[in-house]
């Protein structure tokens, strides 16, 4: 099997998904981190295509290297790396296809009792008062979530004196109770000294994870505020490789990462992400925005990883195309807070490609 053509398609403008064609008609799709589509699109027709082209799909880790030495020297790690991922992840659901199993059946296999996967709800509105925010948590909670994840601070300010975190978190834990998980991610809006003592408040509300009080890069104010704190501080969304990982887990220690499929980039370096937090006995909680195949292929690998022991990460706003037109033939379902895993060959879901192609042309 050779691969024939890959191709990028800016859904809505917005949404770079990756189709790989195959001359045995086997078809692979795969997705890019949402921001700056037109420059993951730029990366794959320019960069990665000649490259793929005419390669056999099941070599993903020579593939990967390809593309990895390709990205090193054409621009910045993040930008391409992201544009990378959504041609791994179609080249494993090829795989899967043309050997009639589902993707975690390559990964593994499924583990007992993960035929589906425990997601949060999870908010990207910042401006919600403490009042809103706890009804909008009860809600949740009401709909079957058994957690919910705020998106607090003043993004792109330090310790700025609009953050009203704490506020909300009080009023959320008093509207919902302690059964429910209350998830915090300030987006490195806070110096080292301040999330300490916001951290200290919030191990007193019984929040069940810290997120991203620095940025990944500071590993030294992120190891401080690990050491000062009990609450679980998590991280790793900004980051895109093992080495990297490495990195967070040692110098910053963290005590959750938090990898993103359409960042790392795919399934091939996922699971050295994985294996490295074996080794350290890191648990991981991916980061996951991108409601469509990032949650599909997120699924596949929480299916086979004792290391995802918690609730995964659920994107509750508004998609336009998952909520508007949808992609999926058989769009997701949260059923009582769980996503059931698909378990069709490769990713296990099938594309409507009238939509694809309504949406790409918008």
């Amino acid at each position: 099997m050779k691969i024939t053509d890959v191709e990028c398609l800016v859904l809505d403008g917005d949404y770079p998904f990756v189709i790989v064609s195959t001359d045995e008609g086997i078809t692979g799709y795969g997705e890019c981190f949402r921001r700056s589509p037109e420059v993951s699109k730029a990366a794959i027709d320019t960069v990665f295509r000649p490259l793929v082209v005419r390669k056999d799909p099941f070599q993903t880790e020579a593939i990967f290297d390809l593309m990895l030495k390709a990205g090193s020297v054409s621009g910045p790690p993040g930008a391409l790396l992201t544009a990378a991922s959504g041609i791994d992840i179609a080249l494993w659901d090829i795989k899967g296809k043309a050997l009639g199993v589902p993707i975690y059946e390559l990964l593994g296999g499924m583990r007992p009792g993960r035929e589906k996967v425990r997601v949060y709800a999870s908010s990207l509105v910042r401006d919600l008062s403490p009042t809103d925010e706890a009804k909008r948590a009860a809600d949740f909670q009401e709909n079957g979530f058994t957690g919910y994840k705020m998106h607090s601070a003043v993004p792109g300010a330090i310790d700025h004196p609009a953050d009203h975190t704490v506020d909300s978190v009080r009023e959320m834990r008093a509207a919902i109770g302690n059964e429910f998980d209350i998830l915090v991610d300030v987006n490195s809006a806070y110096s080292v000294h301040h999330a300490i003592e916001i951290g200290k408040a919030l191990e007193d509300l019984g929040v069940f994870h810290f997120e991203e009080p620095r940025p990944a890069n500071d590993l030294e104010g992120l190891a401080q505020i690990a050491d000062a704190l009990t609450i679980p501080i998590a991280s790793g969304e900004m980051i895109y490789d093992h080495f990297q990982y490495r990195d967070l887990i040692l110098q910053g220690r963290v005590d959750i990462i938090q990898p993103d499929i359409v960042k790392v980039p795919g399934f091939t370096e996922f699971q050295k992400i994985a294996t490295l937090a074996s080794a350290f006995g890191i648990p991981i909680t991916v980061h996951n925005t991108q409601p469509i195949l990032s949650t599909v292929a997120h699924l596949h690998f929480c299916a086979t990883s004792p290391m995802t022991p918690y609730a995964q990460e659920y994107n509750i706003e508004h998609i336009s195309i998952r909520d508007e037109i949808s992609v999926l033939k058989e769009p997701l379902e949260v059923i009582d807070g769980h996503i059931a895993v698909p378990d069709g060959p490769g990713l296990g879901v099938e594309l409507d490609e009238a939509a694809l192609k309504e949406l790409a042309s918008r």
